[in-house]
């Protein structure tokens, strides 16, 4: 039956509009192009935030669902609705935004502001890149909230065009290179998911795109299955990135501008987490369960060979992308332990990761800006200079290491706890991640803002109110929600029982505590 609640057909049309406003000024009018860039952002998230709150936990798996005929012979809609997993990352997304905006402010407009010294990029179009901006954010929330497999995929392609352009037109000096790399590599995993997109249709008893029919009527359990649930993940590990498929993911952060780098890793790479529980576990339950064990060891392998990689790097950018791979390391471990614990941290982690992570970026940036270097080496003694800096930056640094308190040691602690009671083996070797994250976090923070004053950055400026408002809300959240993380749990744990129930796993793993009180166990 065909719906139209226009609740979330709203919320995807406003940054579209935006950003076709934005495209129409004239270069002349970039102050407006912001301004207005601003607006439509800021909309959108409070629109967001009021959707997350009027969500009813306890309601309908799916809900603000609307549906219109689009390609009517072969049953594709455009179709819209989200569950608890969806909601909250189009949450995450739509904050980020006007942080990034913010941080972005004069990045294009003078040689102070130009952060990676490359006079192409200052004479590229300021607005542009805002307009660039808002039709990114109108890919993101469409992408995340779909619910037609045709319509998903379009929007998983569609939303490289926005992040490439902006990686090649106001990237680093390896702008072409990075973005080019990010391209073709989401490209090969988007025409394998294509390729299982229509195997599904065409196997499928239902011949329906419909998220919602496709997991009542789930495939047999055989090849065909297996060969379609390697397309999708696939795909999905690429945008992740999940190691080995991670390669394209340092380049990309190191030379996209920070806002950029921010939304590619805070947002984008979620696509793919997002893909593994949305459509990989639902829809192909079996090849989940017989996959599940490689992908397990694949994702420890991702949390300590890139945490080392970390460790290693002197480009500061590079490092927190290198960090991220780490980070989705135990996203994938926690998706594919199949408990309730490990499955809500990791969508927690998600949430966690896009703002820990965004942030970062930003700060990074910031940083950057004033020392027209992303080399560590260059850098020394900050903290005594622009403590406002240094302070923001311990912040996000200590969130990206997952410190008590602080949002992400709550989705890590629930992913390690909720693996080890299925795959304690593989949840030892994971929490060795956490030292690790603890020294690459670390030894950034001494080498850049403890010690000597370096003569670089002794005229460092500190952080203005425009730069401090635009981290400020983001660590507000995480530290919110290290405090307090039930209101988002309470969205979240509904949507991951569904997807255990759709995937085989109802019931998790009885504790093992020893022996009882009485002698019985």
């Amino acid at each position: 039956m065909t719906q139209h609640s226009p609740v979330l057909l709203v919320l995807v049309l406003i940054p579209l509009v935006g950003s076709l406003a934005v495209f129409s000024l004239k270069e002349a009018q970039a102050k407006l192009a912001k301004q207005l860039s601003l607006a439509v952002s800021l909309i959108v998230a409070v629109y967001a935030i009021v959707l997350l709150f009027t969500f009813d936990g306890g309601g309908k798996r799916f809900q603000y669902v609307g549906s219109w005929h689009w390609i009517k012979a072969f049953g594709v809609h455009l179709s819209f609705g989200v569950d608890g997993i969806a909601l909250v990352l189009v949450a995450m997304s739509v904050l980020l935004v006007p942080a990034v905006i913010l941080a972005s402010w004069n990045a294009l407009d003078s040689k102070a502001g130009a952060e990676e010294l490359n006079p192409a990029v200052k004479r590229r179009s300021v607005k542009n890149y805002f307009a660039l901006l808002l039709l990114l954010e109108f890919f993101m929330v469409c992408v995340f909230t779909a619910m037609d497999v045709f319509l998903f995929y379009v929007f998983f392609e569609a939303m490289l065009v926005p992040m490439y352009f902006i990686i090649g037109s106001f990237g680093g000096p390896r702008r072409q290179y990075a973005a080019m790399k990010f391209f073709l590599y989401s490209l090969v995993g988007g025409l394998l998911m294509l390729a299982s997109v229509i195997g599904l249709y065409v196997t499928s008893d239902v011949k329906s795109f419909s998220i919602t029919t496709l997991i009542a009527h789930p495939l047999p359990d055989n090849n065909t299955q297996k060969w379609l649930f390697l397309g999708f993940f696939i795909a999905f590990a690429i945008k992740a990135p999940l190691v080995p498929f991670h390669t394209w993911l340092p380049d990309a952060g190191a030379e996209a501008p920070a806002g950029g780098a921010a939304l590619l890793v805070g947002v984008l790479d979620k696509v793919g987490t997002f893909g593994f529980l949305r459509y990989c576990l639902p829809l192909f339950p079996a090849a989940s369960r017989w996959f599940a064990p490689a992908i397990l060891i694949l994702s420890v392998i991702g949390i300590l060979y890139a945490a080392f990689l970390a460790i290693g790097q002197r480009d500061m950018k590079r490092l927190v992308a290198y960090t991220s791979v780490a980070h989705f390391g135990f996203i994938g471990l926690g998706i594919f332990a199949f408990t309730t614990q490990s499955g809500t941290g990791a969508v927690l982690y998600m949430v966690n990761h896009g703002f820990s992570t965004g942030a970062l970026f930003i700060v990074v940036g910031l940083l950057i800006a004033r020392g027209k270097s992303r080399n560590v080496d260059d850098y020394g003694g900050v903290a005594k200079v622009a403590p406002i800096l240094a302070g923001l930056f311990l912040v996000t640094g200590l969130s990206a290491l997952a410190l008590p308190g602080l949002s992400t040691f709550i989705s890590e602690f629930l992913v390690l706890v909720g693996t080890f009671t299925r795959h304690k083996g593989l949840a030892v070797l994971a929490t060795t991640g956490i030292i690790l994250a603890a020294i690459y976090v670390l030894y950034l923070y001494q080498r850049t803002f403890q010690g000597r004053v370096n003569e670089r950055v002794t005229k460092f400026r500190d952080l203005n109110a425009r730069e401090i408002l635009a981290v400020a809300p983001l660590l507000a959240v995480i530290v919110f929600l290290g405090v307090y993380p039930k209101p988002v749990l309470d969205v979240i744990n509904p949507a991951v029982k569904a997807t255990l129930h759709d995937v085989g796993h109802d019931k998790d793993p009885a504790p093992k505590y020893g022996t009882a009180v009485g002698g019985q166990k």
